[in-house]
């Protein structure tokens, strides 16, 4: 008989200056530095004033190693160019899945329209750890579409399932270890059980609205944290609101990280910062219309 998980912490984001915007961190914050494989939680929303071009939007090239730094988008679109040759637009629904290997740069703009025009803008980026073995791989970029993304719906709710597996439905994101990653929405008076396995450590994050999760009322802006016990998750929707779940198995591996590197030891660390200064993580001169 499956049983609903104990909450073992609820914890508010704390807002941060990022560049000069202000952002929501659910993750890291005082007490919880990360949630085994996750690291970080940045949620962004605001708006493109309009009028302005695309080179001055955004976040200019810059590396990675040793991680999947992940984006959610809500509203708007998020443009990406890598030192691979990689260029894509990921639209409202859609994720952009970077996996940084052994070092990669990239940049994540908008596009012309957009910053000329002016709009809203919301996305969610996450940062997901990978064992030490697989941080010097080759690295990758994978854009999924809304209508890419496998949909669990009722007139009530609706689970999108990025990567990983929810009630049979298999998301497309490659993932090192076992994750199961959804964006959820659920109406006002929407109930929804998510069953997930007993040894990920889960967290939910509500981007707005009011739920009750196993009980507990839960609002925008908090980040539910929850025991390795039972395997049920009970949503209830409160007020419409929209949430994700980030659920996985622990590597449980030491982590020592610098800016844009995560790795397993100082000396590692100190590596990465020589080889992005002397190019080998490539490089990205940006091509704008």
């Amino acid at each position: 008989m499956s049983t609903a998980k104990t909450i073992k912490t609820v914890v508010s984001s704390e807002l941060v200056n990022m560049g000069g915007h202000i952002i929501d961190q659910p993750l890291p914050i005082e007490g919880v530095p990360n949630i085994d494989p996750f690291l970080l939680i940045h949620h962004w929303k605001g708006a493109l004033v309009g009028g302005q071009r695309e080179r001055e939007v955004g976040v200019g090239p810059h590396p990675h190693r040793g991680f999947s730094p992940v984006t959610f988008v809500f509203e708007g679109n998020v443009v990406h160019r890598d030192s691979l040759g990689n260029k894509a637009k990921v639209e409202e629904g859609g994720t952009q899945w970077m996996f940084a290997g052994r070092g990669i740069t990239h940049s994540e703009r908008h596009d012309k329209e957009f910053v000329e025009k002016g709009g809203p803008l919301e996305f969610i980026q996450f940062w997901v750890n990978v064992p030490a073995e697989n941080k010097m791989g080759a690295p990758y970029y994978k854009p999924i579409s809304k209508s890419e993304t496998p949909v669990i719906s009722t007139q009530h709710d609706e689970i999108y399932v990025v990567a990983g597996e929810l009630d049979g439905v298999a998301g497309v994101a490659p993932t090192f270890t076992e994750q199961t990653l959804l964006r959820g929405k659920i109406n006002r008076g929407g109930k929804r059980t998510l069953t997930l396995p007993t040894n990920y450590n889960i967290l939910l994050y509500a981007l707005d609205g009011e739920l009750k999760v196993n009980g507990e009322t839960v609002h925008g802006k908090e980040m539910v944290v929850f025991e390795n016990d039972g395997e049920e998750v009970n949503v209830e929707g409160v007020f419409d609101t929209r949430y994700i779940v980030l659920s996985g198995e622990a590597i449980g591996e030491k982590i020592e990280s610098y800016g844009p590197y995560v790795m397993n030891n100082q000396t590692e660390i100190m590596e990465a910062m020589r080889d992005y200064q002397i190019g080998k993580m490539g490089i990205l001169i940006e091509d704008f219309d």
